[in-house]
């Protein structure tokens, strides 16, 4: 059973990545993302996917 349970916990995390590299083209951040990895953004950029990801994120559960 926690083999299970971890593995649902897995694909939530996969489809979170999905999300992030979504909102990131939307934003035109993801050659930059492509070209460095994640670590090539700055913080203000990695702040908008995050607030972005957030509202999506909340939007769905409520």
């Amino acid at each position: 059973m926690a083999i299970i349970f971890r593995g649902v916990i897995y694909m939530q995390k996969k489809k979170d990545e999905q999300l992030k590299l979504e909102i990131a083209k939307e934003l035109g951040l993801l050659e930059k993302i492509q070209k460095g990895g994640w670590k090539s953004l700055s913080a203000k950029e990695t702040g908008r996917i995050g607030g972005i990801l957030s509202r999506k994120k909340k939007s769905k559960t409520v």
